[in-house]
């Protein structure tokens, strides 16, 4: 249990990670694709740098995170082979780290980074107006649909998937 409680801050700290490095230094407008219709509509795309090699040290904790998050997904796996993990372990484990995330998702990056902090909003201030007025984020729906119903499936799919190969 506990390197699972690891395994879900590790991966937060990498989606955090991953948020930082797109928002604050690649500014790709193809990386706010979860942002409402409205926000997208109205971020103006950043052809210059915010500084010589934002884009490069963007990339670089871009990759990272990703390796991260892999390195999530092959020790929860790898651990439960080794420990002979039955189909709900497996499913409880990987429930547990994906609950873990997306409630910090829900509440650091949508209720303080978001509406709280202004931090997306530091870096395009052309969306202030689009979340001007709301009390939390912008896809709270979507949010608990992925909590309470994707990742759930998910996590029994892919425990399912382990125990086939234990």
């Amino acid at each position: 249990m506990i390197l699972t409680i690891f395994l879900a801050l590790v991966f937060c700290v990498a989606i955090t990670l991953m948020m930082f490095s797109a928002v604050a230094f690649i500014q790709d407008k193809k990386f706010f694709s979860s942002a409402p219709k409205e926000a997208q509509n109205v971020i103006i795309p950043r052809e210059k740098e915010l500084f010589y090699g934002a884009r490069a040290i963007g990339w670089t904790f871009m990759v990272f995170s990703i390796l991260l998050i892999l390195g999530v997904g092959v020790i929860s796996i790898w651990d439960g082979f080794r420990s002979g993990f039955s189909f709900w372990q497996f499913f409880f484990r990987f429930v547990s780290i994906f609950t873990v995330y997306k409630v910090y998702d829900m509440i650091c990056f949508d209720y303080f980074l978001l509406m709280k902090f202004k931090f997306f909003q530091y870096y395009f201030p052309e969306v202030d107006s689009v979340y001007t007025g709301r009390k939390y984020g912008f896809n709270i729906k979507s949010q608990l649909l992925k909590l309470l119903v994707i990742f759930p499936v998910a996590s029994a799919f892919a425990a399912w998937i382990c125990t086939i190969f234990q």
